[in-house]
C-alpha cells in the first residue's frame, strides 16, 4: 500500500485555509494544518488533521522545526502557503508578515532541504492595483502589477521573491473576491442588505468578480495534481456583475423585497475610512474600514482573464454567484450568523 502524499496548509484556521484543509482530507492527503497554538480550531475538527505551529518570524527556529519534522515524518510533498494578514493596525505589518514571513519560510525550507514537489502561494487580485476604468479591459496575467494598497504591495513582493528562487517549483494564484460559508466581510454586506439598507461606494458602476470558496479549493488541488508549475493565474468564476446586480441577487437570496439605496460619495468614504483607521489605532483593534479598504471599494474594475486557468486545468466552476450565495446564506442562517 502506497503512503499517502503529505501536504502542509499554512493559515489553515482561516476562512480559505479551513476549506483547503477539508479538501485535502477528502482527497486522501496526509494533512497538516499550520496554525498558531492560539488560533481557533472551530472549523478544524476532523480527527485526521495533524497540527503544526511553525515560527515564520524566526528563520533559524523555523529551519530547525522543519529539519526535526523531516527526520521524523519526511518532508512535505506539497505546501499551500495560505498564511497572511488582510488587515493590520500598522501598515508595515503587511510587508513584515505577508512578504517577510514568506521569505523566511522559503529560505528555511531550502536550508532544511525540505523544498516540496510543489509550493502553492495564495496571492490576491489586489496585486494588480487600479484597473482600466474607461473601457473596462480585464486584467491579464501578462500585465505588470501596480499595487496601490499595503496589502497588495506585500503580496506582490512575495510573488516576486518566489519567482526569483531557483529550484522552487511554484504556482501562484490570485483569487478575486472569495466568498462562502465562514467568511465575514461579505457577511457584513449581506447583513446590511437584510436590514433594509443598500449603501454603495461612488456613483459609477463597479464591475465585480467572485469565486466561491469551494471552487477555489477545487482548482488549487487540480493544479497540485497537474504537471504544471512555475506559472501565475487569476482565479474567478468567469462572470462579471455590477454592484447593483450583486445587490439584486443578494436581495433575492435573502428574500428581501425592498432596500433603501444610498450612494456614498468617494470623498466622504475616504474621510470616513481615514477616521476609522485612526480610531482603530487608538483602540488597538484593526478596522474593516481603512485607507486600504477605501482604495478597494473605490476601484471600479475588478475584471480578470481566467482563460489560462481554463486552458491549463479545464477549469469549470461548480458555483455561479446565485448558487454560491444561496449555499452561504443557508449556512449563515443555520449557524445563526444572520436571521
Amino acid at each position: 500500500m502506497c503512503k499517502a502524499k503529505s501536504i502542509l496548509i499554512t493559515g489553515a484556521s482561516g476562512f480559505i485555509g479551513s476549506f483547503l484543509t477539508e479538501k485535502a482530507l477528502a482527497k486522501g492527503y496526509d494533512t497538516w494544518a499550520g496554525i498558531r497554538k492560539s488560533s481557533s480550531r472551530e472549523f478544524l475538527q476532523d480527527e485526521q488533521i495533524r497540527f503544526i505551529d511553525l515560527c515564520f518570524a524566526d528563520k533559524e527556529k523555523l529551519t530547525e522545526q522543519l529539519s526535526v519534522f523531516a527526520k521524523e515524518h519526511g518532508k512535505f510533498d506539497y505546501i499551500i502557503h495560505n498564511a497572511g494578514v488582510t488587515k493590520c493596525l500598522d501598515q508595515q505589518d503587511f510587508e513584515r508578515i505577508n512578504y517577510g514571513n514568506t521569505v523566511n519560510f522559503v529560505e528555511a525550507l531550502r536550508e532544511a532541504d525540505c523544498i516540496p514537489e510543489k509550493f502553492i502561494f495564495m496571492s490576491s487580485l489586489s496585486v494588480m492595483g487600479k484597473g482600466d476604468e474607461k473601457s473596462y479591459t480585464p486584467f491579464a496575467t501578462t500585465d505588470t502589477p501596480h499595487p496601490d494598497t499595503a496589502y497588495g504591495k506585500s503580496k506582490w513582493q512575495a510573488e516576486e521573491y518566489i519567482r526569483s528562487q531557483e529550484n522552487v517549483p511554484y504556482l501562484i494564484f490570485r483569487p478575486t473576491g472569495v466568498y462562502g460559508p465562514r467568511e465575514k466581510d461579505y457577511l457584513l454586506m449581506l447583513k446590511t442588505i437584510q436590514s433594509g439598507l443598500n449603501a454603495g461606494a461612488g456613483f459609477r458602476a463597479q464591475h465585480l468578480t467572485f469565486i466561491y470558496v469551494k471552487d477555489l479549493a477545487d482548482i488549487i488541488f487540480d493544479a497540485i495534481e497537474s504537471p504544471i508549475k512555475d506559472k501565475t493565474y487569476f482565479v474567478a468564476d468567469g462572470d462579471v456583475h455590477t454592484d447593483s446586480e450583486y445587490t439584486q441577487i443578494a436581495k433575492e437570496v435573502l428574500g428581501k423585497k425592498r432596500t433603501i439605496n444610498i450612494k456614498i460619495p468617494l470623498w466622504l468614504l475616504k474621510g470616513v475610512s481615514v477616521a476609522a483607521e485612526l480610531l482603530a489605532k487608538a483602540t488597538g483593534k484593526p478596522s474593516t474600514l481603512n485607507r486600504d479598504k477605501y482604495k478597494i471599494m473605490s476601484q471600479r474594475n475588478w475584471e480578470c482573464d481566467i482563460a489560462p486557468l481554463k486552458e491549463d486545468f479545464n477549469f469549470s466552476p461548480r458555483y455561479n454567484l446565485r448558487k454560491g450565495l444561496e449555499e452561504s446564506v443557508k449556512w449563515y442562517r443555520k449557524k445563526r450568523w444572520i436571521k
